[in-house]
C-alpha cells in the first residue's frame, strides 16, 4: 500500500482539485464514512453527523460518499442535514472520488476523519493526523508512533479529538521502519534468493 501511495505521491501533487474547490493547503478535512458499524445504526449515525457539523463550522470537510452510506442516510431521512450547508464551511459532499484524487486531497487535508483502514497508514505516511472512527485497528503503529487517533463512533469524543486538531494539538508522528516503498523490491529479493536456496536443495 504505500509502495503504491509513494510512487504516485508526484502524481497527485500535480493535481489541482483544491485550487478548483477554492480549497486552502491545511484549510480543509477529508472524510470516508462506509462501514456498517458506523452507518446502520441511526442513532450511531445521527450522533456522528451531529459531529461532523459542528467540524463543519470551523473548517470544510470533503465527504466522497460512498453508495452504502448514500443508502442509509437516505433511507434514515438524513439526507436534509446535508442540505442548506454554505460554502466556505461545512460537509461538502462529492461523488466517490479517484485514487490520485483522494491522495491529492489527503496530501493537503488539516486531518483525515475515517473508518478505513488503509488510510490510517497513508496518513501517518503523509504525516496528516487521522481521527479513526473505530473502536479498535488492525494498525497498531499508526497509533503508536505515527498521526491515527481511535476515538471510536460517540459524537463527543469524534468533536474531543476534532477540536484538539483544529487548536495545533497534534503530537508529531514519524513514519514506522520500512515504510519506505520498497516493501514489494525486497519481496522479490527474499523469494529470489528462496527460490536459489530451493534449486541448490534439489
Amino acid at each position: 500500500m504505500i509502495d503504491t501511495l509513494l510512487k504516485h505521491q508526484e502524481l497527485a501533487r500535480e493535481l489541482t482539485l483544491i485550487e478548483k474547490w477554492g480549497l486552502k493547503p491545511r484549510g480543509f478535512a477529508t472524510l470516508t464514512l462506509h462501514r456498517p458499524s458506523n452507518v446502520d445504526d441511526p442513532e450511531i449515525l445521527r450522533g456522528i453527523l451531529d459531529a461532523l457539523n459542528e467540524i463543519g463550522k470551523e473548517i470544510p470537510i470533503v465527504f466522497p460518499i460512498h453508495p452504502r452510506t448514500r443508502k442509509m442516510v437516505k433511507q434514515f431521512g438524513f439526507d436534509g442535514r446535508f442540505s442548506g450547508t454554505e460554502k466556505p464551511r461545512g460537509l461538502w459532499v462529492t461523488d466517490p472520488l479517484g485514487y490520485l484524487e483522494f491522495l491529492h486531497l489527503n496530501m493537503n487535508a488539516m486531518m483525515v476523519i475515517t473508518d478505513s483502514g488503509g488510510l490510517q497508514e497513508e496518513t501517518t505516511v503523509l504525516g496528516v493526523p487521522c481521527i479513526t472512527l473505530r473502536h479498535n485497528t488492525e494498525r497498531p503503529i499508526t497509533c503508536e508512533v505515527g498521526t491515527n487517533f481511535v476515538v471510536g463512533n460517540s459524537r463527543d469524543d469524534i468533536l474531543h479529538r476534532a477540536f484538539r486538531v483544529l487548536k495545533g494539538d497534534v503530537p508529531r508522528g514519524k513514519v514506522p521502519e520500512k515504510w519506505d516503498g520498497r516493501a514489494a523490491e525486497r519481496i522479490v529479493g527474499i523469494l529470489t534468493n528462496l527460490d536459489g536456496r530451493l534449486d541448490r536443495a534439489t
